[in-house]
């Protein structure tokens, strides 16, 4: 018996981790699709504030998510026909414009000066950039990836798409949904797991918009400020900051940089004068502009972002960073006003 009893036992672990490694492999094969409901989920979440503010401003229900489904499409049309074929523009101006710019600057009579006191470093770092972009091999290097990087293209429209089908789907059935979700509770536990969870989820719509809104400043302002200064690609690089100022904490620490950098190839001058501006306005963003966005959302401390962010981006990349920020939220929302009053009491 106890034999028996023990192979028994062998024969269901066995299975278990059998069926855990087929569900783990499972996922894995289907990591687009499972990242695209995660995301679109998020997107959900992320718009329904707006969906209850024009609730507020005595929209219908039903002609809010009409509104919101509206200004998604927009958006995307807007994206495909008016800013992909201008950034495509500046990309274009901004790689040949690169090499023209840095033989000004070896040109000026500050860089030898400067270039002296670096050992050469300068001068060596600029003329490897030009040889670089010079060289037919890089572009004869790119054409071969043409092929891989087109179906990287394909395949990322295609999520894309499913991704924006998912959302519009979601946001139309966002309280059905959840409705239904709470009907798996048991009915004396209901009320309570409902107000627990509607609450997380309107805090994590709030961090979420809120941290929309805060990259779509960024953006502007970097925009503005670079076609002030005259930096060639200002409109691209605006776009690029947008989705970098999304990164928790370091986001516009990073876009400074990179501003600063390619205004340096334009001037010294400009360089100067971008990144002194950008550090007023990381001032102005850390004082004025974050607890303005986001006083109504639940506060998550820098230590926690961080942490959260490091290992959301180790386990799922980009996409994983900014998913753990608005979960980390939702766990101190529930330690706040669940576990730490039960501690009190008990």
């Amino acid at each position: 018996m106890p034999r028996r009893g023990g192979f028994a036992w062998g024969y269901v672990v066995t299975l278990g981790v059998l069926a855990a490694i087929v569900t783990g492999l499972a996922l894995y094969n289907l990591r687009s699709i499972v990242f695209s409901i995660f995301f679109a989920g998020f997107i959900t979440v992320g718009l329904d504030p707006l969906i209850r503010w024009l609730q507020r401003r005595h929209f219908a229900r039903g002609w809010a998510l009409f509104t919101v489904i509206l200004l998604v499409v927009a958006a995307i049309v807007a994206v495909i026909w008016l800013i992909v074929p201008i950034a495509v523009e500046q990309i274009s101006s901004l790689a040949v414009s690169i090499p023209s710019q840095i033989e000004a600057l070896q040109a000026s009579g500050w860089f030898d000066t400067v270039d002296a006191a670096t050992n050469g470093l300068l001068g060596q770092t600029l003329s490897s950039i030009n040889d670089i972009i010079a060289d037919p091999k890089t572009w004869a290097a790119v054409g071969s990836g043409v092929v891989g990087f087109g179906a990287a293209i394909a395949d990322a429209v295609s999520t894309g798409i499913f991704t924006v089908i998912l959302t519009i789907y979601f946001i139309a059935t966002y309280d059905s949904t959840k409705e239904a979700a709470f009907r798996m509770v048991a009915k004396s536990h209901r009320a309570t797991f409902a107000s627990y969870t509607n609450r997380i989820l309107e805090n994590v719509g709030k961090y979420l918009s809120g941290m929309v809104i805060l990259a779509f400043i960024n953006s502007i302002f970097s925009t503005i400020l670079l076609t002030i200064v005259g930096v060639p690609g200002a409109f691209f690089i605006g776009i690029a900051a947008f989705f970098i100022t999304l990164i928790p904490l370091v986001g516009t620490i990073i876009t400074t940089c990179i501003m600063t950098i390619v205004a340096f190839f334009q001037s010294p001058v400009s360089a100067l004068i971008v990144l002194l501006v950008m550090l007023v306005y990381m001032q102005v963003e850390a004082y004025l502009f974050t607890p303005k966005v986001m006083s109504k959302a639940v506060q998550v401390p820098g230590s926690v972002v961080l942490i959260s962010a490091l290992a959301g981006g180790t386990l799922f990349g980009l996409a994983g960073a900014l998913i753990a920020i608005p979960i980390s939220a939702g766990v101190i929302l529930i330690i706040r006003e669940l576990v730490m009053p039960r501690k009190e009491l008990s």
